[in-house]
């Protein structure tokens, strides 16, 4: 790590802030591997931090900006899973001080807007960056040979430090330990929150579970939390499903057919109250599975990326009141239910250590998304080497 000073202008007066370097995992151009190499940080202006970062998750959906298929702003720096510690602080920062352990949010809570004053923290306005990786006012931190860098969702949690608004961080435990921190920003809530606050699963339902990935397999320990008698899972992939009965699943099967014919006795014809589509790529298929095996006033939630489209009689939905919900960040409020995973974990209610099937290095991220893509991976994580 070195230092330089570098002038900038804020607020339209020039001032002189200290900036650093620091190794970082970036996409140039959608389609080329992830590479390592070293960026120029700047320090955090007005109402930002920046983190020394230890730990990232390999979510998927930075393998699917890599791939080109979700849109992105090029060059970006990866990664919007992370846990660190706060280093430094800009004016007038409020939420956190140095010292601070925090988690990264991947969309960031200012708490004023319409949305966060109505407790929809998800939906924050601040959120419209996350395609870009630039700062409310137009500019980036990540600098290298005069070209800027966006981070994913303006993080960038793929490198040793990284400069975000206060917004986009969440204080926890001193103690929580980096890797499980890393997780609880996206891929818990995400899963947690898609059956508990989005589909709204009650004791004694049936809930189906489409892909037991990173985020699949909490929507599976959301729906076993709320009471759901039935957790059925359907995931072509044996270690995933063997894994998903760890989590609280209690069928599990290879195709949406026999879930489908198994739902069907066991509710003698009602089907299924919920199911939740939580796959690495989303396509037609599982749309209409999903659709199918959910019965009258049922409903349909929508976590997953990809090019599937709604093309449905809408008769299926009509004739049995099904309902379909898309959901971003599983409809969590970061700044309450954070916390509130962090304490369910801690009091050993919610599995995050089994989550995490492989550790790498930021000179593996490729390799990483290559074992998740294999399906050997629950969740990935890196963990940030400082010594070199």
């Amino acid at each position: 790590m070195s230092m330089a000073t570098r002038t900038v202008a804020d607020n339209g007066q020039k001032q002189e802030r200290t900036s650093m370097t620091t190794r970082a995992v970036v996409c140039r151009a959608p389609g080329t591997p992830w590479e390592v190499t070293e960026l120029e940080l700047d320090a955090p202006h007005a109402n930002e931090v920046r983190v020394k970062i230890h730990a990232a998750g390999l979510c998927h959906s930075d393998d699917h900006i890599q791939k080109g298929d979700a849109p992105m702003r090029m060059p970006v720096v990866g990664g919007h899973e992370g846990c660190g510690i706060v280093d430094a602080v800009g004016d007038g920062v409020t939420r956190v001080k140095v010292g601070d352990r925090v988690v990264f949010s991947f969309i960031p809570v200012c708490g004023k807007c319409r949305y966060c004053s109505t407790g929809r923290q998800n939906l924050c306005d601040e959120g419209k960056n996350a395609g870009t990786g630039e700062f409310p006012d137009g500019t980036f931190r990540f600098h290298q040979d005069g070209v800027d860098f966006g981070g994913l969702c303006v993080l960038g949690t793929f490198s040793q430090y990284s400069v975000v608004s206060e917004h986009s961080v969440v204080p926890v435990p001193q103690d929580l330990p980096f890797e499980v921190g890393a997780v609880i920003g996206c891929g818990v809530p995400t899963g947690w929150g898609s059956a508990v606050h989005l589909a709204g699963v009650r004791p004694g339902q049936t809930v189906v579970i489409f892909g037991a990935g990173g985020v699949g397999s909490n929507a599976v320990q959301g729906a076993a939390m709320a009471g759901a008698e039935r957790v059925v899972v359907v995931d072509p992939v044996e270690f995933k499903r063997e894994m998903a009965m760890v989590f609280g699943a209690t069928h599990t099967f290879d195709n949406a057919e026999d879930a489908a014919e198994f739902v069907r006795h066991e509710t003698r014809g009602e089907l299924a109250d919920h199911a939740i589509i939580t796959v690495g790529v989303l396509h037609d298929k599982v749309i209409h599975d999903a659709i199918n095996i959910v019965g009258k006033t049922g409903q349909v939630t929508v976590t997953a990326v990809g090019n599937g489209w709604i093309d449905e009689n809408p008769g299926m939905l009509i004739g049995y009141q099904r309902r379909i919900q898309g959901g971003i960040y599983g409809g969590c409020s970061p700044l309450v239910d954070i916390p509130r995973l962090v304490s369910l974990y801690q009091s050993g209610q919610l599995k995050v250590d089994e989550l995490i099937t492989r550790r790498y290095s930021l000179d593996e991220v490729n390799q990483g998304y290559q074992d998740m893509l294999d399906g050997k991976n629950i969740r990935g994580v890196v963990l940030i080497d400082h010594d070199s």
